[in-house]
């Protein structure tokens, strides 16, 4: 499957804009950690990437390397386009601690999303992180919160950039 572009700068209907309001409230964050975050990722691969808990929004399949145990990982989250890479949120709804997913890309950056291969790299510049946070705003305004629920327990979200990698350099998947 091809994994589809997001647009960050497209406008989104008032279905989309609601539905994304109420993904992004404290009660629907609670269903997503005690079930959704567990189901999704199987949802996604049996249907091929076709259903998910996200519906509307666009998210597709993020398979990983355990940090410490090299294990295959799976999750599902919210991606957009920024040119050629993808650009994903390590949110984990603005908790105090990233997602586990974050720390498996930091030690083994080479993965793959929606099906295909990718080299991740988390944002660092400043100036590349005050233009892509009001893009992904757009595709997921629920992150303005998470940012700011992060920052009230000391935590900086961070933002990764997903680059295209040919599918040799991303073995093992």
């Amino acid at each position: 499957m091809t994994l589809r572009h997001v647009d960050p700068l497209a406008r989104r209907g008032l279905g989309y804009r609601l539905y994304a309001w109420l993904v992004g409230t404290r009660p629907m964050g609670r269903v997503s950690r005690a079930i959704g975050w567990r189901l999704d990722p199987v949802l996604m691969r049996l249907s091929s990437g076709r259903v998910g808990f996200g519906l509307a929004l666009p998210t597709a399949l993020l398979e990983t390397r355990g940090a410490r145990t090299g294990a295959l990982r799976r999750t599902v989250v919210i991606y957009f386009h920024d040119g050629d890479r993808v650009c994903v949120v390590a949110s984990k709804l603005g908790l105090p601690e990233n997602p586990s997913w974050f720390y498996n890309l930091l030690a083994h950056p080479d993965v793959v999303f929606g099906g295909e291969p990718f080299r991740a790299f988390v944002v660092e510049d400043p100036a590349e992180l005050v233009r892509l946070w009001p893009l992904a705003y757009r595709v997921f305004p629920g992150y303005a919160a998470y940012r700011r629920r992060a920052a009230g327990a000391g935590r900086e979200i961070p933002l990764v950039a997903l680059v295209p990698a040919s599918r040799e350099a991303v073995g093992g998947y």
